[in-house]
Formats: C-alpha cells, sequence, structure tokens
C-alpha cells in the first residue's frame, strides 16, 4: 500500500488518529442557529458580522483556511491585514439572507486545492486584495439590486483588478497524528510593492465559561536557544502540545473571552478580551493586548515581511505543532519539533525512510508557494499528496489532455470533501436559557422561546468519515428531518465503497447506522402519513421553491398535497432499507424478517401511488404520462398539479435488483417474498419484474416499469422539457411559454421556467428549482438509469435525446447525462468552462486551474448559481469523471 494507504488502515484499526487533526474549523458561524440565543429566532440580526471579532463562540468555532481537533478545543486559523481594512481578517463575510438579494452568499475568494483523506497533506488558498474590503458596498448593492438583477459579488467590486491582491497558500502536513507542519505563503501579483501582516493565530475554543469544567486550558510561551518563538498549549484532554514557530516574530496573547462592554455594554469579566489583536494591530493600541494575559487562552503571532511587487513570494514562517505519547496514566510528555533537513538522521524511533527531498507539485512544477532555490527544511515524502484519480495515466494524444483536466478538476473537487465546512454541537436535556454563558444577554422572561437552541450541550464532534476509505464523494450520514429521505442510500454507498477499497466492509458501522435508520423511517411513516394510506406529505423535501405554492406550510381551503417525490423518496428508503437488511442477515438470520418486511412497504407504496386510497386516483396521469401532485380538499375534489418538474421524475430513483445468489443464500427471505407475490399477484404485476429473470438471472423492483420508464423518459430526454446540454432541469422549459397556472379560492396561482436565479421569495428566495441543473437529483438518475440497465441489458433502448432518431441503451443515456454535468468543468477548445460563464478570469494563470462548485447550475448556459463552494453534492462530479476517464489500473 502506498503510505495514505497506510495511514488509513491504521485509522480503520484504531492504532493512530490520523483524523485526530483536520480541516473542521467552520468557514463561518456567526449568523447561523449554531449561536442563536436570540428572543424570535431571528438569528440573520441577533449574531451579525461585527459581533463575531469581540463574541467568542460556544458551539463552534470559525476561521480562515484553518484547522482544528475533532472537537475543536484547540484550534488554529490565519488573520490578514493590508493596513486598510479596517478590521483584521479573521474570517469569511458574506450576506445574510435578507441582506442578499437572493439570499444568503459568502463574498470572499478562496479555493480549497488538495487535501487527502486523513488530511495529512491540505492545501488552500485566498486571495486577499490591497484595497480595503468593500464590506459596506457589498451589503449596499445587494440590497438595491432587485431578484431580476445577478448578485453582487466581490470581483465585481474591482477590487482584483490588475492583479492587485495576495494569493495567500496555506499548507498543512502531518509526520504524525500531532505532528504537523503549516506553512503559509504569500504572492503579491500586484505591479507594485504592498504591505501584508501575517497573523497565524492559536486559540482554544471558550468551554471554560459555561461548561463548569475546573481544568481551564492555557497557551504559554516557552524559551528556545535560538530565540525563534515557541509556545505550549496545555488542555485537559489533549494534554500538551507544542507550537513552534519557524521564523522571528512577535507574539500577541489574550484570552477568547467575549467583549461584552463593545456589544451590550455589559461589564467585562477579563480585560484580555477576544478582540484585543484587532485594537492592538489595526487599532494600534499597545496596551489592548499584553504579553503578560494571564490565562492565555489565545495567542497571535505576528509576521509582516516584505511583499515585493510581481510573481515572487514572501517569505513565511512554517509552524509546526507537535506531541509525543506520554507515560501511561498521565497526559503526553512534550519535546519540541526537531526541523528536518535532508539528509538528517531524524528523532528517535523515526526511520530514515521518511527523509525526502521537497515534494513537486503534481503537474511537474515546483511546490505552490516556495521560491525558487529555497533551502528551509522539507516537507517529508510520507505526507505528500496522494491521491486516487490518475486520469490521464497512460493515455495518449487529446485523450490524456481532456483527461488531465479532469484530474485537475477532481483534485479541486476533492479537496474540501474530507471536512465538514460547519460543526454542529450535538444537545442533549432539555433548553437551559440560563447557560449561554457569562454576559450574554437572556432573552425577557417570558417572552420566549421555548424551544430555544441554549441548551447544556457536548461538545461538538466535527470528524467526518473521508473517501475513498468509508464515502463516495465525501457522504457525510447526518439525519435531518426536512430533507430528502436520502440517508439509507447515503449509508449503502459508504459501506459498498469502503467493501470495494479495504476488502471488507463495515458491519458495525452499518448495523449501527441501520437502527438509527429504523426510528427515522418510523418518523416518516408516522408523521408524514398521518392517514395510513402509503401517500407521504414530506413538506419541501428540499425542493424548496419547486411549486406554485409553499408546500410545508398551510394549503389552499385546508387541503391535503399528496405528493409523487415524497411517496417516491419512501419507496426508495425502503428498497435500501431492505438492501440493507439483506447484508446484515448474512451473518444474522433475524434480519431476513425485516428485510420482507421492508420489501412489502415498497409495494404498498407502489399500490398507492396508483391507486390513492383505494379511490382510483393515482400520481400517474396516462394522458401527459407523467407523475403530479395531487391536491385533496375538503369538498372531496381531487386536483392533479400539471406542473412538470423533477416531482414526477423522483420515482425513477425507487429502483433496486436483486442477485440470484443472494436469494439462494436467503431461503426465509425467498419464500416469504415468494408467497406475499403469489397472495398479491395485483402488486407484483404492478412494479416488479419478478417471474422475468433479466441479465444474469436477477430480478427488479422498481415504482417504473419497462414501458412506463420508457414514456417518463421521453419526456427527460426532451430537449424542448428537462434535457439541456448540462443535465436534466429541475422545471420543464414548456413552462417557459406555457406556465402553469392553479385557479384557486379566486385567486391564480402560477410557476413558470426560470432557468437563473429565483425571482421568488419563497424559503427566502436563496435557491431556485425552477428550471436549473441541481446536481443531487441528477446524479441519483444517473445511478437510477445504471441500476436498471443492469437488469434490462443492452437490449432495451430508448431514443436520446427525444426526437433525435438516436436510440441508446439505458447506460449509454446515463454515460451521456454524465458527459452532460462533467462538461460544466472541463475547459473547452477556448478554455472556457461553462460553470464561470464568460469571466475572462478563466485565462488568467492565476485563477484559470482555481475552480468553484455553485449550488446549482443555469438550465441553458451552465453558468453556476447559488452558494460559490457548494463541495457537498455538487462535488459528486468527482465520480462522474473517474467513471468516464477511468485509469486502466484504478481501482474504482
Amino acid at each position: 500500500m502506498d503510505p495514505e494507504r497506510q495511514r488509513q488502515a491504521e485509522q480503520r484499526r484504531r492504532e493512530r488518529r490520523w483524523d485526530l487533526f483536520g480541516p473542521y474549523l467552520a468557514e463561518r458561524a456567526w449568523a447561523t442557529v449554531r449561536e442563536d440565543y436570540s428572543e424570535n429566532g431571528d438569528v440573520w440580526r441577533y449574531f451579525p458580522h461585527d459581533h463575531a471579532r469581540s463574541r467568542a463562540y460556544r458551539w463552534n468555532e470559525d476561521g480562515l483556511l484553518g484547522f482544528s481537533d475533532d472537537h475543536q478545543r484547540l484550534c488554529f486559523a490565519l488573520a490578514l491585514w493590508n493596513e486598510r481594512d479596517p478590521i483584521l481578517k479573521e474570517r469569511l463575510f458574506g450576506v445574510t439572507g435578507p441582506q442578499g438579494n437572493h439570499g444568503e452568499d459568502v463574498k470572499e475568494v478562496y479555493f480549497y486545492l488538495d487535501n487527502t483523506p486523513t488530511h495529512s497533506y491540505m492545501r488552500a488558498l485566498y486571495k486577499y486584495p490591497h484595497a480595503a474590503y468593500p464590506y459596506e458596498r457589498l451589503l449596499a448593492e445587494n440590497a438595491r439590486r432587485s431578484r431580476t438583477e445577478p448578485e453582487f459579488e466581490l470581483v465585481d467590486a474591482g477590487v482584483f483588478d490588475e492583479g492587485r491582491y495576495f494569493d495567500v497558500f496555506v499548507e498543512y502536513a502531518k509526520a504524525g497524528p500531532t505532528d504537523i507542519l503549516i506553512q503559509i505563503t504569500a504572492h503579491n501579483r500586484g505591479p507594485e510593492p504592498a504591505p501584508l501582516h501575517l497573523l497565524p493565530t492559536l486559540w482554544f475554543r471558550n468551554t471554560w465559561a459555561w461548561s463548569g469544567d475546573p481544568r481551564v486550558p492555557s497557551l504559554t510561551p516557552v524559551g528556545r536557544p535560538d530565540g525563534l518563538p515557541a509556545i505550549v498549549a496545555e488542555h485537559g484532554e489533549l494534554g500538551e502540545l507544542w507550537f513552534v514557530a519557524d521564523a522571528a516574530g512577535d507574539l500577541l496573547f489574550t484570552d477568547n473571552e467575549t467583549n461584552a462592554e463593545r456589544l451590550w455594554g455589559a461589564e467585562n469579566r477579563t480585560a484580555h478580551v477576544k478582540d484585543a489583536f484587532h485594537r492592538h494591530v489595526v487599532g494600534r493600541e499597545p496596551g489592548s493586548s499584553p504579553p503578560t494575559a494571564p490565562s492565555r487562552r489565545s495567542t497571535c503571532a505576528r509576521w509582516s515581511p516584505p511583499a515585493r511587487a510581481g510573481r515572487c513570494a514572501c517569505a513565511c514562517p512554517k509552524d509546526s505543532l507537535t506531541a509525543v505519547p506520554g507515560r501511561a496514566g498521565r497526559g503526553p510528555r512534550v519535546r519540541p519539533v526537531r526541523r528536518l533537513r535532508r539528509g538528517d538522521a531524524g528523532p528517535p524511533g523515526r526511520g530514515r525512510h521518511l527523509l525526502r527531498r521537497r515534494p513537486r507539485a503534481h503537474d511537474g512544477r515546483r511546490a505552490a508557494g516556495v521560491p525558487p532555490g529555497d533551502r528551509r527544511p522539507v516537507v517529508v515524502e510520507a505526507v505528500l499528496p496522494l491521491h486516487r484519480p490518475r486520469l490521464a495515466r497512460r493515455r495518449p494524444g487529446p485523450a490524456a489532455a481532456a483527461a488531465r483536466a479532469g484530474e485537475r478538476a477532481q483534485r479541486r473537487l476533492e479537496a474540501p470533501l474530507q471536512p465538514p465546512r460547519h460543526v454542529d454541537a450535538r444537545h442533549v436535556g432539555v433548553p437551559v436559557v440560563r447557560r449561554v454563558g457569562p454576559g450574554v444577554p437572556l432573552p425577557p422572561a417570558g417572552a420566549g422561546r421555548p424551544g430555544v437552541r441554549q441548551g447544556a450541550a457536548r461538545p461538538a464532534d466535527a470528524r467526518v468519515v473521508p473517501p475513498p476509505e468509508r464515502g463516495d464523494a465525501g457522504v457525510r450520514v447526518e439525519l435531518q428531518r426536512r430533507e430528502p429521505p436520502v440517508f439509507a442510500w447515503a449509508t449503502w454507498r459508504v459501506y459498498k465503497i469502503e467493501q470495494r477499497h479495504g476488502g471488507h466492509g463495515d458491519r458495525a458501522f452499518l448495523e449501527a447506522m441501520f437502527h438509527k435508520l429504523l426510528l427515522h423511517f418510523t418518523w416518516w411513516v408516522n408523521r408524514k402519513d398521518s392517514a395510513g394510506k402509503n401517500i407521504f406529505q414530506g413538506g419541501f423535501l428540499g425542493l424548496d421553491n419547486i411549486g406554485v405554492f409553499d408546500r410545508s406550510a398551510g394549503l389552499p381551503r385546508g387541503g391535503v398535497l399528496e405528493q409523487s417525490d415524497a411517496t417516491a423518496w419512501m419507496g426508495m428508503f425502503s428498497l435500501n432499507m431492505m438492501t440493507i437488511a439483506l447484508e446484515l442477515a448474512r451473518e444474522n438470520p433475524v434480519y431476513e424478517k425485516i428485510a420482507s418486511k421492508f420489501f412489502e412497504h415498497f409495494l404498498s407504496i407502489a399500490d398507492a401511488m396508483n391507486n390513492l386510497g383505494g379511490e382510483g386516483i393515482g400520481l400517474w396521469d396516462d394522458q401527459d404520462e407523467f407523475f403530479y401532485d395531487v391536491l385533496h380538499l375538503p369538498d372531496g375534489r381531487a386536483l392533479r398539479l400539471r406542473a412538470r418538474s423533477l416531482v414526477g421524475l423522483i420515482p425513477l430513483l425507487a429502483v433496486e435488483t436483486v442477485e440470484p445468489l443472494l436469494l439462494e443464500q436467503m431461503p426465509g427471505f425467498r419464500h416469504r417474498l415468494e408467497w406475499f407475490l403469489a397472495h398479491r399477484p395485483d402488486l407484483a404485476r404492478l412494479v416488479s419484474r419478478w417471474y422475468e429473470p433479466g441479465a444474469g438471472e436477477r430480478r427488479l423492483l422498481a415504482l417504473v416499469r419497462g414501458s412506463r420508464m420508457k414514456r417518463l423518459l421521453r419526456r427527460m430526454l426532451d430537449p424542448k422539457e428537462f434535457l439541456s446540454d448540462y443535465g436534466v432541469r429541475s422545471l420543464s422549459k414548456i413552462h417557459a411559454t406555457e406556465p402553469y397556472r392553479l385557479h384557486i379560492d379566486g385567486s391564480t396561482l402560477s410557476i413558470g421556467y426560470e432557468p437563473g436565479e429565483s425571482r421568488t421569495g419563497l424559503f427566502g428566495g436563496n435557491s431556485n428549482w425552477r428550471g436549473p441543473v441541481w446536481f443531487p437529483i441528477n446524479y441519483l438518475i444517473i445511478e437510477a438509469l445504471q441500476k436498471f440497465h443492469h437488469y434490462y441489458s443492452d437490449d432495451f433502448r430508448v431514443e436520446c435525446p427525444t426526437g433525435s432518431g438516436d436510440y441508446m441503451s439505458i447506460r449509454e443515456i446515463a454515460d451521456e447525462l454524465s458527459r452532460r454535468l462533467t462538461r460544466l468543468f472541463l475547459p473547452d477548445a477556448r478554455g472556457r468552462r461553462p460553470y464561470a460563464g464568460d469571466d475572462p478570469r478563466q485565462h488568467d494563470p492565476h485563477w484559470r486551474e482555481h475552480l468553484q462548485f455553485h449550488e446549482y447550475f443555469h438550465g441553458d448556459t451552465g453558468q453556476g448559481l447559488g452558494a460559490s463552494h457548494q463541495t457537498g453534492w455538487t462535488a459528486l462530479v468527482a465520480k462522474l469523471l473517474l467513471q468516464q476517464c477511468p485509469a486502466p489500473d484504478d481501482d474504482h
């Protein structure tokens, strides 16, 4: 195994905690529900950006290109100042939901460039303007613009013109779980010298103010013979760690305590408050950050290197955080980092095999941020960024060039996948408002929010299972009730990918998740199928404004909405649970009966979709050959809502194949299954091809059979409706000229095709499902088509695109959709990537290889829209790139 796979194996065996430190620090934690102690739940206004520098967070921390331990006890991040900004640049700025003309959005330019699954190597870039950051202009211009206008972004302010900005690279490399080298390098891209202050900051999350733990952590400066800065970090759970600088600089200390006097006019519990660094550096107040702060729970190392013009780099410090295990029963015993140079023997107990020359970048150039001729200490080879994909390997000519472009895109995609970008504390017990911490104003008595989130909290756990150790494109399973129930699907994908890469799946993980998912399934059945008809009303299900009205609010005349998508999601949920139960039954036969139960759930849901409550009304419309929601009114009428949207395509996702070998191994399941089908032949004919074996004698379970699937695909693959050059649209383009209108209660509600940003304020107006391309559904459609092909093989062919006269197998259609989606991020013959629109920076060597991954994409042009760092679902394009351009020896 290569060194990274070895680290993963050590992690799985719990021999070494390689994931103890990682990029678990939030990008921005202000103005989120994670710090909401307001009276009315208006978090946007309760915790503004102006409070962030002065207020000690409780639930989680944030910082610029930072990292922390997995519970965010000890945090590190970068702060910057260009001598023009009114405040230190310590965290990301953006508009909140009410401030943006299209909702919440971060107004910064930054990129995650590299990250290995164990976080043994991480690299990121922040673009920092020479000019003062235009906080007020961003707020004013976005407030002025209407929903019909685009958002006003930082690049629109002109602060990057003529290259007048710094490229600030931050790199992390691990020689051990707590032996971490940090390198910060800044490039002045402008034509003239410009000032830059680098302030690497180390601090403890403030838990002592509210937890009652008497063990208060501290940061203490220690002397070194060479006079360079060094700090000992002492924590009751982490033990002792050393933070050692490799260049001279000033050390500043303060406490991570809220400045209650500045925020609310209250008395501070200490003079050494959180914003002392800002006051000392920007406000020029020497007494505001004394080096004698008694407890020293936050420290800032300050360097102001010369920022020369042009491409040359600023010489910046290399910092290292390290600790070594102590004796049993005691905390870690600390020794300082020994800086390693080529040829050094290394510290005792460490092999010479770790010592190699400085790594080079993936494309053969010198590693980013390293000036030519640099002879400083090297990064050991063991922490080189070893990425799984090598798409260009042994590929000739144009194929190699395309593969290399795909590989660069994939590295950029995978870099942010390993960590979550925010950390939620897991809460237990009854909310107790009076535990918000000293100095924080309490909501007025009796004016309250009985469910306010100020309860006693356990420490936040930021760990995430990294791919490919356990994850499909960084899938992180969290059970959230209002989102589509895809958690069982995610759990199964995680298990199967680990099985493929490691030779065996984590059955303990699978079984533990299955029991949680049982509770989740029960919640959906009890809460969203209250009538017991196997038809579900799931609120907005993540599809926000796709309908003519707010589906999670009260409906006209007190009606009930029977949802095609919610019901299909539950059909998919049932099949996923059946599949997991069958896997667990390989070692525990008890799960065979549970698998049978979910098989019956699935058939009941399929029956209900075609005959709502025995009333002869189905969600499928034979005339339009499409699935629609049905609105039931108190007077007994049932109205089909004939808006053609993704709601009608979701039933494609409920599909699963069963292998004949599995049936042989599960005789109990097979007997119960065939008994049920024999006694309910109506259900067998409706949804399954159980008695018609497909390719390899496998059997098919699906909500749509072959003929109905062909009719549904005819709509989906029609360029005049759903099929765009960049994937499947979320609303049929036919509604551009023929908007859907619903006349009810004397008013008319309508929905039309909107390929770009949302023009409605529904759900805050910060997402749009009325026409753009969204990756989540596109990816799941592709996977569903692959499953259908698994059963039907190449003989089953469908016209694609509709009206073209060309027929493809279902697998070829899946591949075609994949190509359209990956096309968003790959450069064309002119070097233009569709997601970037007509941005001229696509041809700038300092911008063109740094990709952004938006929340959704224009349904006609493919331009990226919404949040520009949506590296969750959108990053599934990395998996599609692997499928489209696999290297001959790739294991995927």
